[in-house]
């Protein structure tokens, strides 16, 4: 029987972000959580009024609810969602952990004006607007947020897959080959040369769900080391 699994989207975002790989991995018979969490992009009075000790207790609490009901699962944390999923696998009992595109170095200037000039080209002015409706004080609260969780990436200990988009305009892709240096456990990086930001919308989104795949269904010793060559 698959591990269920829980999956975290990120600042400003919603579940949208990761559902293509919730539906794969639900096709392959694991039961998945894509929660909308306190952090989406949907209410702009919510997240100008938010903190980022809630997100982290929001998140800590779907983690309660997973342990309660299930036991062990396996996380997924895409953008932001990857610094909390990383922080709740140290204190839940998380069997795998999935991070895309997750929020280290977390804007890579040349690329995002690369991503706004493409949008305003077809006239899709998306991180523009996005950017306009998001307030300072969230903006604020997220730089916090990865601040404080930053040092969480040294405590993981378990199996850990990294994927990173080259061609991220938010996350620089720094931040994969920083968390793949950090984490203490059995791990794995991947690279995605046609991915942007949505990774799980990309061009390379079929190959990254059979590397997820793949990943969660090596075994691995108790001491975390994978028993295979990969």
């Amino acid at each position: 029987m698959k591990q269920p699994c829980l999956l975290f989207h990120g600042f400003t975002g919603g579940p949208y972000e990761v559902e293509p790989l919730a539906r794969h991995l639900r096709e392959r018979g694991q039961l998945c959580k894509v929660p909308e969490l306190p952090w989406h992009g949907e209410s702009y009075h919510q997240l100008k009024s938010s903190r980022w000790e809630d997100w982290v207790k929001a998140a800590e609490e779907h983690a309660e609810t997973m342990t309660r009901d299930y036991g062990q699962f396996d996380m997924v944390g895409f953008s932001m969602g990857g610094l909390l999923a990383a922080y709740l696998s140290v204190r839940y009992p998380v069997r795998r952990l999935i991070l895309l595109n997750t929020a280290v170095i977390y804007v890579s200037p040349g690329r995002m004006l690369e991503e706004m000039r493409n949008e305003w080209k077809y006239q899709r002015k998306i991180s523009l607007n996005k950017a306009k409706s998001t307030p300072l004080s969230a903006a604020w609260q997220f730089t916090r947020l990865v601040r404080k969780l930053k040092p969480e990436l040294s405590q993981v200990s378990i199996p850990t897959l990294i994927a990173q988009s080259e061609r991220d305009h938010v996350i620089h892709p720094q931040s994969a080959r920083y968390i793949y240096r950090k984490v203490r456990g059995q791990r794995e990086i991947h690279w995605h040369p046609r991915s942007n930001h949505l990774i799980c919308h990309s061009d390379d989104a079929a190959v990254l769900f059979r590397q997820v795949s793949a990943f969660l269904d090596k075994e691995y010793t108790d001491d975390g080391k994978n028993k295979y060559e990969p």
